[in-house]
């Protein structure tokens, strides 16, 4: 039992590190982990204090999962504290996969990626070379928030780490990222600051207080869809194409110059290689935030929740859960829930969410205890409020026919309150299971070569 503990406790520093085999190179003498693209890797990362990669929660965030009724669950998602051994810092992502690989894919950038982030952030600081040091185009890198001048050090990591990231897909000899990829929206947590990193569709969410004391959402990132202005001339440029199909004309979707494939619904992923020549990149878009002492939360989350969820009920949901540790599952029920009553027909996406709650420590617990109590009073109130004005309703037209009784009963049905929404815990039968699947990540896979050759030496077209 000693020799295992030695050896679990010199990995886990290895990991960290990224150094010795733990990282990258005893995986591949296992065909068992050949399969799963890294599965020793995975295991020694989840002997590393602080570091949560599936279900659970801790005192500070909450992490929860669910497959949809597509397939293979491919998000993933992480809490990483006293990240890079600071004891303040804090790294949270969230990586949605799509295409035939992509749940290998949203993994080992789960996996890789704060490794790769926490070494290049120790090289800039010590002044060192780390990997590969060339840069992006400054053109390429969002501007809007400024960074102060503390964290340049930190800002130019993320660019290289997205960077190194991404080459280190296309070398990967077991995942086929030729079609396959994932978004990332990643955080870290400086005591009061925050630097943001995003490519693709996944969203993060501030919950904060306003001069009335209402909690109202601020959405810190901006969904990276081709048809964004900026996303869409760069895609022009190289010669992509940017067009919606007619039978879902909302979605915009980026496809090769010369072939109706592969159809991806961001501007910006990891993996996806068959466009990276035509304007799909993986440069993440960067942002910094102060934080005060009227925000509370941040959320986390995969299209899968935003699709059916706007800002302000997810913030309401996290902010009306039981408790923290069951936040993340409670808005992920109602997620799933907002799926079968606006989309019958549709297949649900899956869903990853990480909640990070912000503790001041000029915060007084009392007043925290009475706004959570204020928020559930309020639900109920508004839970009692709804049921009082459907009895009215039905008394006062209890001489209508069957017809409008039934119409008002799925109103009222419809309308269910946040209260109920989390509390209900029954397992409800759901006739549309095989029904269209209402928004793919990636439609086609573009066929340059016949069968297998195509696996083995789509590099070499790059």
């Amino acid at each position: 039992m000693g020799i295992c503990y030695s050896s679990t406790r010199k990995e886990v520093r290895e990991a960290e590190n990224g150094e010795g085999e733990g990282v990258g190179n005893r995986w591949r003498k296992k065909s068992r982990e050949k399969k799963s693209g890294g599965g020793d890797q995975e295991s020694v990362l989840n002997h590393i204090p602080g570091r949560i990669a599936g279900n659970g929660s801790s005192k500070i965030a909450c992490l929860h999962t669910q497959q949809g009724k597509k397939g293979t669950n491919q998000d993933a998602m992480v809490v990483w504290e006293n990240f890079g051994s600071r004891n303040d810092a804090v790294f949270c992502g969230v990586f949605d996969g799509h295409g035939p690989y992509g749940h290998m894919v949203a993994r080992k950038v789960r996996d890789s990626l704060p490794l790769l982030l926490s070494n290049q952030w120790k090289a800039e600081e010590t002044g060192s070379e780390c990997g590969d040091d060339e840069s992006y185009d400054s053109m390429e890198v969002e501007e809007s928030d400024k960074v102060p001048e503390m964290y340049l050090p930190l800002k130019k990591s993320m660019l290289k780490s997205f960077k190194l990231m991404d080459k280190e897909l296309k070398l990967h000899p077991m995942i086929d990222c030729f079609c396959s990829g994932s978004t990332a929206v990643t955080l870290i947590k400086m005591g009061e600051d925050l630097i943001i990193g995003n490519v693709g569709d996944s969203r993060a969410v501030l919950a904060t207080r306003d001069e009335d004391n209402y909690l109202h959402a601020v959405q810190l990132t901006v969904d990276l869809k081709p048809d964004l202005p900026r996303e869409a001339a760069r895609i022009h440029q190289c010669k992509g194409r940017v067009f919606a199909l007619q039978d879902e004309p909302e979605v915009a979707r980026v496809w090769l110059p010369n072939n109706d494939s592969p159809g991806l619904a961001m501007a910006r992923a990891f993996g996806d290689f068959c466009l990276k020549d035509f304007g799909l990149i993986s440069v993440p878009d960067l942002y910094y935030r102060r934080l005060t002492s009227k925000d509370e939360f941040i959320i986390l989350a995969s299209d899968g929740v935003w699709d059916v969820l706007s800002n302000i009920e997810a913030v309401d949901i996290v902010a009306s859960a039981p408790g923290r540790s069951t936040a993340a599952r409670a808005l992920i029920d109602c997620a799933v829930r907002a799926w079968r009553l606006k989309y019958p027909t549709s297949k649900n996406d899956d869903c990853a969410v990480v909640c990070l709650f912000l503790d001041h420590p000029h915060a007084e617990n009392g007043t925290e205890n009475k706004d959570v109590m204020a928020t559930n009073e309020s639900n109920e109130t508004l839970a009692q409020t709804n049921t009082v004005s459907a009895d009215t309703e039905m008394l006062d037209n209890s001489s209508c026919d069957h017809n409008a009784e039934a119409k008002m009963t799925a109103k009222s049905q419809s309308k269910r309150s946040l209260a109920e929404c989390i509390s209900s815990t029954e397992e409800e039968e759901w006739s549309a299971l095989e029904g269209i699947t209402r928004v793919n990540s990636l439609l086609s896979i573009p066929r340059f070569l016949a069968g297998d050759r195509r696996s083995a030496s789509w590099r070499k077209w790059l």
